[in-house]
């Protein structure tokens, strides 16, 4: 990436910063619903082990599969697959109230 200019570079930085940013405030968000709940440890490394401090990489990744699909035909629903959440899921949308939505992952 060829950054020719001061403006563009402090435009990349600032990204950068903000990037870090949202990503310190989902860890401490987690991290004080975790003491909150009075819940040591998740099970968010492979193979269910357990981790006491969680990464946005983490959560992240965990989520990554969560889709939701509307079949429609002729601009017209026919269907809406929801979003089928594990336990994990539901337990950390529950204790981090992450959006409006997260009253549905119940």
């Amino acid at each position: 990436m060829l950054l020719k200019d001061a403006g563009r570079i402090e435009a990349l930085f600032t990204l950068y910063f903000l990037a870090l940013l949202v990503q310190a405030l989902i860890e401490r968000k987690l991290c004080l619903a975790m003491k909150r709940e009075k819940i040591q440890e998740l099970p968010l490394y492979p193979e269910q082990r357990q981790c006491i401090h969680p990464t946005t990489e983490q959560i992240l990744r965990l989520f990554s599969l969560a889709e939701r699909h509307k079949l429609t035909q002729d601009g017209h629903t026919v269907q809406v697959f929801e979003v089928q959440l594990t336990d994990l899921q539901r337990q950390l949308l529950r204790i981090g109230c992450w959006c409006r939505g997260s009253r549905r992952a119940r």
